[in-house]
Formats: C-alpha cells, sequence, structure tokens
C-alpha cells in the first residue's frame, strides 16, 4: 500500500500522527505560539474558530461519528496540524508548507500572503488527501462525499474572507498597481477547490498503483508549493 492508503508507525511525510491529543486541543495549544498580528497567527485563529463549529455538541460522540461532525474537515485539520508540527520538531512537512518558513519574518511580505499562502497550501494539498483519508475510513467513493466537501469549502471562504478582513490593508493605502493587489486578484479559492477535488479522484482512482499514486501525491505537493511561493513574493 501507499503512503497514503496506509501511514507508517511512525508517521511519514504527508500524514498525520497516529493518537494524541483532539484536533481543537492541539489547536488551542497553538493559538499563542504564533507572532500576534502576523498572517501565521491571523490564519492559525480563524481556522480554529472554523474547526470549533464542527465539534459535536457536548455529550454526544466524537469526530468518529459522520453524523455528528464533518469528518472530512476534521481529516483536513490533522493535515495542517501535521505540517505545523512536523515543522516545529525540525522535520520535514510537505513541501507546499515549507516556503512558509522561510518567508515568515521576511519584511518584503505582508501578513495576508504568509494567510493566503497557507490557504492555498491547505487546499492544495491538505484537502485532496483529506477526501482520501475519509474515503478510507468510511469506505465510500469521493462522488459520495461531494456534499460535505462543499461544506468543508464553503467553511473555507468563510475564512478566506475573515483573514482579508483582519490582514488587507486600507484599500486607499493601495493603488493598482500595488504587486499586493495584482497577488491578491490572481489567486482563487474557487479555482484552488475545483482542482482539489478533481486531484482527489485521480489520487483516489490511483490506490490500486501504489507508485503512480506516490508520485502524483508528491507532484500535487510540489505544484501547491509552487503556488504558494508566488504568493510569497515580496511586495514592498
Amino acid at each position: 500500500m501507499t503512503q497514503i492508503e496506509q501511514p507508517p508507525a511512525p508517521a511519514g511525510p504527508g500524514h498525520p500522527p497516529p493518537g494524541g491529543l483532539p484536533v481543537i486541543e492541539r489547536m488551542r495549544e497553538w493559538r499563542s505560539r504564533w507572532p500576534a498580528g502576523g498572517g501565521a497567527a491571523v490564519f492559525h485563529t480563524v481556522y480554529l474558530d472554523i474547526v470549533e463549529r464542527l465539534a459535536p455538541a457536548p455529550g454526544r460522540v466524537g469526530f468518529g461519528d459522520r453524523e455528528t461532525a464533518a469528518l472530512l474537515g476534521v481529516r483536513c485539520a490533522e493535515r495542517y496540524l501535521w505540517a505545523v508540527e512536523t515543522a516545529a520538531a525540525g522535520g520535514r512537512p510537505p513541501l507546499c508548507w515549507r516556503p512558509l518558513l522561510p518567508y515568515r519574518r521576511h519584511p518584503g511580505v505582508r501578513p495576508l500572503q504568509f494567510a493566503l499562502s497557507g490557504l492555498q497550501a491547505h487546499v492544495g494539498h491538505d484537502l485532496v488527501l483529506a477526501v482520501v483519508d475519509t474515503c478510507r475510513t468510511l469506505g465510500c467513493d469521493p462522488p459520495e462525499l461531494e456534499g460535505e466537501f462543499e461544506r468543508v469549502g464553503d467553511l473555507l471562504a468563510v475564512l478566506e474572507e475573515r483573514v482579508h478582513e483582519e490582514l488587507m490593508p486600507d484599500p486607499d493605502a493601495l493603488g493598482i498597481t500595488d504587486p499586493l493587489t495584482h497577488l491578491v486578484s490572481s489567486w482563487s479559492l474557487d479555482r484552488a477547490r475545483e482542482a482539489a477535488w478533481s486531484a482527489a479522484r485521480v489520487l483516489w482512482r490511483l490506490r490500486a498503483f501504489p507508485a503512480l499514486a506516490e508520485e502524483f501525491r508528491q507532484r500535487t505537493d510540489a505544484g501547491a508549493g509552487l503556488v504558494g511561493r508566488m504568493l510569497l513574493t515580496p511586495c514592498r
């Protein structure tokens, strides 16, 4: 089986570690670790708020119950946390997350760029693998998850909107020729979601061909990272 289908122990590239604290607890622990006001802090705080919306009501079963939680959304959050925790431990997170680390304190990269680059990595890579994770867990095919996929996509759209609200500079301070204006308008969450859905369906179909599946995963990771790096182009 490929890394995608059956994570080794310990977890290999691109895989959330087995066990550990629940997603929300892990995300709350990370909330205070990012520099206040930075793109990473805003992305993480808003994302945590969205994940908390997915939590089952007190006294009900946990995230494994399909009726009380959006399993796909939780698998996405696990992928994100795996990347963050791996990087913090000095490991090698997925390629799409690596550009964010060296640019985090670059004086020419604005917080909004960092947040959008994180969103690109999350949609272009994490969401793709989360669909495969969820299909494997539930024993279903991607078309059966399309409604849940759209729901997660709607929540990510809320994340994007709030990131813009908190980090986009005053329009009066930006001109139509400002590089940030160009970068923000050149990236589309809708297009990224469409590409992620296509990639997830292809990856699921390739599960019977381990070598091809792993190659496709790596290329998906690299492609998401390329777009993310472009979003981090210094703008000042």
